[in-house]
């Protein structure tokens, strides 16, 4: 499992990267060459939304959301997991309808393409769909690991190694 996250990881960080070299190439071309990279804001837009689907697979299964835990501080362990359980199913219950609608917009982009280069949005959309994919089946995941009471997160022993080398 380890392996899958680390790949999921690293297809986000690819995307993200790809968005900033495209940004910055953009601007260093528009203020040096007065000229610009066509596409490039067709081009930010569909890598972004492929990074934020694989991203949103990551933050489902660590439970990692941004979230407001003022309830889950006051409950007991019993609690907590309960509340944990709910949580996650109710995500799972909105990622697998958004995953199945991406994958009818993949469909249904026939031959539509970007302004300047006329690259297929169908490929921008497929690599997100697949992400949208993945982000609800590692919800059902982690729903099946918080019943069988085994913890999803990250491998801890590079987090302790990390708190070792800071001192903290």
């Amino acid at each position: 499992m380890r392996r899958i996250l680390s790949a999921i990881e690293s297809v986000a960080a690819v995307f993200l990267l790809l968005i900033a070299l495209l940004t910055a190439g953009n601007v260093l071309l528009r203020y040096a060459f007065s000229m610009q990279i066509p596409d490039w804001f067709d081009g930010t837009q569909m890598l972004q939304g492929i990074a934020m689907f694989w991203g949103i697979s990551l933050a489902t299964y660590y439970g990692t959301h941004i979230g407001v835990d003022i309830v889950w501080e006051h409950l007991g362990p019993a609690g907590r997991r309960r509340l944990d359980l709910v949580a996650t199913a109710i995500t799972a219950a909105f990622l697998m309808p958004l995953a199945w609608m991406v994958w009818v917009k993949v469909g249904g982009t026939g031959s539509q393409g970007t302004m300047d280069l006329r690259l297929p949005l169908q490929w921008f959309y497929s690599v997100a769909a697949v992400g949208a994919s993945v982000a609800a089946l590692l919800a059902l995941v982690r729903l099946w690991q918080l019943w069988h009471r085994r913890e999803a997160g990250r491998d801890t022993s590079q987090d302790d190694l990390a708190s070792t080398i800071h001192g903290s």
